[in-house]
């Protein structure tokens, strides 16, 4: 049981073929990695767990039998329709697999989904490297052991393709009516196969394009330069990942950057780089506290509703637990929907963030605290205004049914991953995930407006907050 692709020439020779489609993965943003390279994150083994390391870049299969399960956050670990690419090697009779649409199980060999066979010369299984085990075999070897090959598996709906370093050597519909045998497509995740201690097989640069694939640039809005990190460093993250990013100033009253002097610096400090130059506005007083001449060199404006104060004058950070007061929590509800209202109303910001947020207390209770009523006026206040909705991966924000109402409403929408330091820029996963379940396309997405049309051009500050 296994699967994988494969090439020829000498290693040299390889490696340089091989250069090309990982660059032009990392350049097409629908790609996305699966594997970091450099740790196990976002990948669960079931028994001997052992058998699988990570050495050189590569996820090494050697050992007794296991298999290593994708448990990462990219569409929820649940893939339907699918481009996967994986760059293979395999030692002198060495056995290994890709499964999909599978789920993760403690033992044994994976009871759901579909294996593609990784095996070039291993003797006691007729099925060669590219087969899609037992349902459309390949008898003879595409790619060869010590190479590094590449295998390209594509499912869309009954059909899959396997491709073994570009030559197609499967073609496959699922026959109708289906033979009561067959196992069904549907979905799930994938996994790499350990065979045997005889075998040692080489995973990496997994890459995967689900289907169908978002039609706008990718562009990470809501990124931050803390824990150390660079101006520099972001930009190179982001062309690693192929995306736009958006580095933004956090400006308000406990902040580092509290007036036209520290925007200023800001933007000598992202001068000339490309990203866009975003102002984070913190807490309600911001608007006090900077020009709107500066705030027109920058890009775009953002806020949250997670910082106000209630009806009893109590300043509330809603992240901060011990700054929170719920009491009732209906009429808390309608107090956070009254305040998002009014700084949708009343501020001058391009992209509404972190919504429907809910301090740790009441989080749990997310979908029956969230009523219809509720968000159709969060909904209704950022369409009037022009202000878009984040779709935010950090805190996996908003649900899938307030983006659909928004959709519905005419709302725009952005991606943002708020990161808290340099080792959590995360891929976006939630952001694209909901995208592609909502059907979003380039129209529904958020852009910068030119000069003379952003928010603050067009609203300027309120005279009273």
């Amino acid at each position: 049981m296994m699967s994988t692709r494969c090439h020829v020439a000498g290693i040299a020779v390889a490696l340089l073929i091989l250069a090309v489609p990982v660059e032009a993965r990392v350049a097409d943003q629908a790609w996305i990695r699966l594997f970091d390279g450099k740790s196990l994150d976002g990948w669960k083994a079931g028994e001997n767990k052992d058998t699988f390391s990570v050495q050189d870049g590569a996820i090494v299969a050697h050992g007794s039998r296991s298999h290593l399960f994708y448990t990462g956050p990219v569409e929820g670990g649940d893939f339907t329709d699918f481009e996967l690419e994986v760059d293979v090697m395999t030692r002198r009779n060495s056995n290994g697999g890709i499964f999909f649409h599978t789920r993760y199980q403690e033992t044994n060999w994976p009871r759901e989904g579909f294996e593609v066979q990784v095996n070039n010369s291993y003797r006691r299984d007729p099925r060669k490297t590219g087969s899609l085990y037992g349902h459309e075999d390949v008898r003879r070897a595409p790619a060869r052991d010590d190479v590094w090959f590449t295998q390209h598996i594509i499912v869309r709906g009954d059909h899959v393709v396997v491709r073994v370093d570009g030559k197609k050597v499967v073609d496959w519909t699922k026959p109708e009516p289906a033979a009561s045998s067959a196992r069904p497509l549907g979905s799930g995740t994938f996994a790499l196969q350990g065979h045997d201690p005889g075998s040692t097989v080489y995973y990496k640069n997994i890459y995967v394009k689900p289907l169908p694939a978002l039609d706008f640039p990718i562009v990470d809005y809501h990124v931050h330069l803390k824990g150390g990190l660079t101006v520099d460093e972001a930009i190179e993250n982001a062309n690693r990942r192929g995306v736009g990013f958006g580095i933004a100033e956090n400006c308000g009253v406990g902040f580092p950057t509290s007036s036209d002097d520290g925007l200023r610096r800001f933007l000598a400090r992202v001068k000339g780089k490309p990203v866009y130059k975003a102002v984070q506005a913190e807490g309600r007083e911001w608007v006090t506290l900077v020009s709107e001449e500066v705030l027109a060199q920058f890009d775009y404006i953002f806020t949250d509703s997670m910082t106000w104060t209630n009806d009893r004058g109590k300043r509330m950070r809603l992240w901060i637990p011990s700054e929170v007061e719920i009491g009732d929590k209906q009429q808390f509800m309608d107090t956070l929907v009254d305040r998002a209202v009014a700084i949708l109303t009343n501020e001058p910001i391009d992209i509404y963030v972190n919504p429907t947020y809910l301090p740790a207390e009441i989080a749990g209770e997310y979908d029956a605290l969230w009523t219809d009523e509720r968000m159709d006026r969060v909904i209704e206040a950022a369409v009037k205004n022009g202000v878009a909705i984040e779709i935010n991966s950090r805190f996996r924000l908003p649900s899938e049914k307030f983006i659909r109402k928004a959709k519905a409403a005419g709302a725009k929408f952005s991606f943002g991953t708020n990161n808290g330091g340099a080792n959590d820029l995360g891929q976006l996963a939630y952001s694209r995930m909901m995208a592609r379940r909502c059907g979003l396309t380039t129209d529904d997405m958020f852009t910068p407006r030119p000069d003379g049309q952003k928010a603050i051009q067009r609203k300027g500050m309120p005279r009273e907050n």
